[in-house]
């Protein structure tokens, strides 16, 4: 017998029992589901994954050999969204929207006189913001990296 169960109240439970070739889903959503079948693998799948799937999970285990516990924690990584803009009064300003974790922004040429801002979102992103002025700057154009465990990402912006 092989069990999954995700850790909140009124989750999903996916279950199989092999004397009886049964599958059991409870409270699951089209999303969750064997990835292969569970007589050859009884793996998990969740697609499309988004944020709300985010939690621990457990996988028990019933066989003649003893009963087995596996526990996974799933961390939802959500892309930020990046645009680079110019202001009137000669400042750029680099965005990284909704991300998670919040993404880290520089800025080449680099400079120590950047801003930022961050915004934290009821779902669990992040908006982070830079700005930088260039009004004596000696360099036709700016960029912006943004740096992310999902992408790294450069825009660049010409200053004249």
């Amino acid at each position: 017998m092989v069990t999954w169960k995700m850790k909140c109240s009124a989750c999903c439970l996916l279950a199989y029992r092999s004397d009886r070739n049964e599958t059991r889903q409870l409270n699951c959503s089209e999303r969750v589901m064997w990835k292969y079948s569970p007589e050859i693998d009884p793996a998990l799948r969740i697609y499309p994954v988004n944020l709300g799937d985010e939690r621990n999970y457990t996988c028990e285990i019933a066989s003649s050999t003893g009963n087995f516990l596996f526990f996974s924690s799933l961390t939802v990584i959500v892309p930020p969204t990046m645009t680079l803009t110019r202001d009137k009064s000669r400042v750029a300003v680099c965005q990284a929207s909704a991300g998670k974790p919040a993404a880290e922004i520089s800025w080449i040429p680099a400079s120590n006189h950047s801003t930022e801002e961050e915004v934290h979102h009821p779902n669990g992103t992040v908006t982070r913001v830079s700005y930088i002025g260039w009004v004596n700057s000696t360099h036709p154009t700016v960029t912006c990296l943004v740096t992310h465990p999902a992408t790294n990402q450069t825009l660049s912006l010409d200053l004249s």
